[in-house]
């Protein structure tokens, strides 16, 4: 292989590197990996069922919480 094509593959690879490298920590930034709730209900709830009740049930306590009147 020639030198220039060597050159020019390790450039792009360092150019492509760095685009994830700046993507990544982007998304850091801004928070796109703070979502620790669906980390912790994925291990709680790992079934299709247990998945749906927990669903079924939130949306059960927000229906409550929004008809709930204090006196």
């Amino acid at each position: 292989m020639d030198n220039w094509i060597i050159a020019m593959m390790l450039g792009v690879s360092i150019l492509l590197g760095a685009v994830a490298l700046v993507a990544f920590l982007w998304a850091i930034k801004n928070g796109q990996f703070d979502d620790e709730e669906k980390f912790l209900n994925a291990a709680k709830f790992d079934g299709v069922d247990e998945l749906n009740d927990a669903v079924r049930q939130e949306e059960k306590r927000k229906s409550l919480k929004k008809d709930y009147k204090p006196e």
